[in-house]
């Protein structure tokens, strides 16, 4: 009944069928120019804040396209070069150089690939909410951070404590300097286009705020002709560098080990916690998180091979190609297409662009990474939550990406740990046979123990028990408890019986002294 009912539908549909395809593909068609248009600057902007040619940063966004885009698992994410990774894989070309980047990545990319066909793609929805607002949160201020001195035209310290310690001296570098006034202005500028924009629905519907923002500064820059620094163009082929067989040496080393570890954990989670907002927006096909993570493991391992950045799915142009209206795949896999385009056709078209303006993009994509309103909420009803966020983000700015989110995920399981750790004590009193004849005073009385017995309550456990009279036995019921460790088990068994021996040897008879 079921397939004849979808056959008369579709028989009922025949007649619309074809100009209903005409107006998917051409939805598709729209919706990829808006991602184009976004995507650009926000792959140039990443790319030269991660400390690597700019053309690196539209090479992922083309693998992202062509390669992501066409392989299964979420049909309307669009994947590219993210400003997530953008403080981890500076730090990586800091300490083992641009050539090694290829190697870091292929083996991210590999390491996907094998989570996604062991099917632990859905097992990344398991990780802690607050972890990942705390690891986007410390990305982000880490990110403004460095930024700020980009603004200026200025090189950045390398860590995250010395970007923050620095800004002082900065401001007062830039106070001193016409040609860094001029810079901040530029960038400042920037951030107010991005902001105002899309109060401008007009302007927003034809052109997206990062692409005005960059156009407009980059008008201003070469009309008023200012000293500022412009993004440096090499040329797309020049930028491929293949990692070499000396590079894959690297792969030995804890440091490298590590840095691959936490390539693959931030970008895997990116994208399947993205793939779950974008399924939100739409009433599309829901997400397969085992065949997205192979799809990104897939575009990963081709950036690695081509020395370009990591991938995740970015929430910014997936949100754009919903919201323009894009029915299928096809959408994101022609913004790809418009990438490569650009990138061939047009590489000049870089090498006007100031550097202070796609720093300003990347100060506001930085602050949006930091749940600032969410915040308070979850402070008021989730405080343990709260503290979980705030500590990975500050362990993140203190220490590095890695021991950060380390440190977030340890933090995560000791609080969830303590939070489900609930034990109480109901005291009875023993209404039998037993406790006949005795006086209110020297009744046995039941202690019942309810919910889980864990090492951590165990403290707090005993002193509830040791607040019990001492001049009367106690019956101990365990059966109430859902959970109890050995450590629990044992000690609860040890004073219930020290507890009964001090009342049995206090309650014997004084034996009478012989004459």
């Amino acid at each position: 009944m079921r397939n004849s009912l979808l056959d008369r539908l579709r028989g009922a549909e025949g007649t619309s069928g074809s100009s209903r395809g005409a107006g998917t593909l051409r939805a598709d068609f729209t919706a990829s120019l808006v991602v184009f248009l976004v995507a650009v600057p926000l792959c140039v902007g990443v790319a030269v804040a991660s400390g690597v040619p700019a053309e690196l940063g539209l090479i992922t966004g083309i693998v992202g396209g062509l390669v992501t885009g066409f392989l299964p698992g979420s049909s309307l994410q669009v994947s590219g070069p993210a400003a997530g990774l953008t403080v981890l894989v500076y730090e990586a070309v800091e300490e083992y150089g641009l050539a090694a980047l290829g190697v870091l990545v292929l083996a991210s990319g590999l390491l996907q690939l094998a989570m996604g066909a062991l099917r632990l793609g859905r097992w990344f929805r398991a990780i802690s909410v607050a972890v990942v607002q705390g690891m986007l949160a410390g990305i982000g201020l880490v990110l403004i951070a460095g930024q700020l001195y980009a603004l200026a035209d200025a090189k950045a310290p390398s860590s995250g404590v010395d970007k923050l310690e620095g800004v002082p001296g900065l401001i007062g570098d830039v106070a001193g300097s016409a040609d860094a006034l001029k810079a901040v202005a530029v960038g400042a500028g920037t951030i107010a286009v991005l902001v105002l924009w899309p109060r401008f629905r007009r302007g927003a519907k034809v052109l997206p705020a990062p692409l005005a923002a960059v156009a407009l500064a980059t008008l201003a820059t070469a009309g008023l002709h200012l000293p500022v620094a412009r993004v440096e163009v090499q040329g797309l082929l020049d930028a491929v560098q293949p990692p070499g067989g000396s590079e894959f040496t690297a792969l030995a080393e804890v440091g490298v080990i590590g840095t691959v570890l936490a390539f693959t954990l931030i970008a895997s989670a990116e994208s399947l916690f993205s793939a779950a907002a974008v399924d939100r927006l739409h009433d599309g096909p829901r997400t397969d998180y085992d065949k997205e993570l192979m799809a990104q493991g897939a575009g990963n391992a081709l950036c690695g091979v081509l020395g370009a950045l990591p991938m995740t799915a970015v929430i910014v142009r997936s949100a754009a190609n919903v919201r323009a209206g894009a029915k299928t795949k096809v959408s994101r896999i022609l913004h790809g297409v418009w990438l490569l385009v650009f990138a061939v056709l047009f590489p000049s078209a870089l090498g006007v662009i100031p550097v202070a303006a796609l720093a300003g993009v990347l100060v506001h994509a930085g602050w949006k990474l930091i749940p600032v309103r969410d915040l308070g909420p979850l402070w008021r009803e989730h405080r343990g939550e709260a503290v979980v966020l705030i500590a990975t983000a500050g362990a993140i700015v203190i220490t590095n990406m890695f021991e950060g989110v380390i440190i977030g995920l340890l933090m995560a399981v000791a609080k969830t740990a303590w939070a489900t750790s609930h034990v109480h004590v109901e005291v009875s009193e023993l209404d039998n046979g037993a406790a006949e004849g005795a006086g209110a005073d020297d009744k046995p009385v039941r202690v019942r123990v309810l919910g889980n017995a864990t090492f951590l309550r165990l403290p707090k456990l005993l002193d509830e028990l040791e607040a019990l009279p001492r001049e009367r036995a106690v019956e101990l019921d365990l059966s109430g408890l859902r959970h109890v460790d050995h450590a629990c088990g044992m000690a609860l068994a040890t004073w219930a019986e020290r507890h009964n021996a001090v009342v049995s040897h206090e309650a014997a008879p004084e034996e009478p002294i012989p004459a």
